[in-house]
């Protein structure tokens, strides 16, 4: 699945050929909801976490989530498309440009609801790719984990705590700050759980500008797809388990990142 500096870096591409022009063709076929009219005017494209919002004037937002195996491609028109037409699940069409998303899952449309009604995708947490994220807020929810079982893992991957992170920055922040995947939150003290948040605000705002994971060592990445291999820090073989309720893959190394002790409950 894309993490969030992949749909930063998406928005960032449209946004340039889309904003401010009138829209001359639009196509969603399998996708339910309003559509924008041809004529009105794309607004702003904007990334929210993993999801990328396309705005018209008329009041329409087309929403994307990538998932495992969505892109958006940009295309002069009339030029030949890199994948087949069949897999193209949005068409947004302006005078010189062509964004084209491919294979999507989630594609849908609504109109914006007045301001004080509640908002799609207002269950997300702060947007850690943004140049200057609400960190405080985001250790605001994170602390509101310290009353459950809850394994630091599984919820960095959590997009009501913070959006944007995915798997691969998740084993990587957790090396990088030194941290068992597996402790519970509660077991972690304060200023641990701030040096995740800024690690983590700080590798993806890294990779927004660039192609390829950029993280703490050089040359890519510390422990993700590593199994095995030695620890870029101590040598030690890289380990990998799948973590979570809803299962994803851990890559850790065991030296650097020891469990850490629970405490008793009262």
């Amino acid at each position: 699945m894309p993490e969030g500096d992949t749909i930063h870096r998406a928005a960032n591409r449209l946004r340039p050929a889309l904003a401010g022009r009138v829209l001359a063709r639009f196509e969603a076929a399998r996708a339910v909801g309003p559509r924008p009219k041809v004529g009105s005017t794309v607004t702003e494209v904007e990334a929210k976490g993993k999801h990328l919002l396309i705005r018209f004037s008329d009041g329409v937002t087309l929403h994307t989530h990538m998932r495992m195996v969505g892109t958006w491609h940009l295309y002069r028109p009339g030029s030949r498309w890199r994948l087949p037409g069949h897999l193209a699940r949005a068409v947004v069409g302006v005078e010189g440009w062509e964004a084209v998303c491919f294979k999507a899952p989630v594609v849908e449309l609504y109109r914006e609801p007045p301001a004080h009604l509640p908002q799609p995708l207002a269950h997300l947490g702060p947007d850690l790719c943004l140049e200057d994220p609400p960190v405080d807020e985001v250790l605001d929810r994170l602390a509101a984990r310290v009353d459950t079982d809850a394994e630091i893992g599984p919820t960095l991957l959590d997009q009501q705590v913070a959006a944007g992170i995915g798997n691969v920055f998740k084993s990587e922040v957790l090396w990088a700050c030194g941290v068992d995947p597996f402790a519970k939150v509660v077991d972690l003290d304060p200023d641990t759980r701030r040096r995740l948040v800024t690690t983590a605000a700080r590798q993806l705002r890294a990779n927004v500008d660039t192609v390829g994971e950029r993280t703490t060592v050089p040359g890519g990445l510390a422990v993700y797809g590593r199994r095995g291999q030695p620890c870029r820090r101590c040598g030690t073989p890289v380990a990998k388990a799948l973590q979570g309720e809803d299962p994803r893959l851990t890559y850790w190394c065991p030296t650097c990142q020891p469990p850490v002790a629970s405490e008793p409950a009262p």
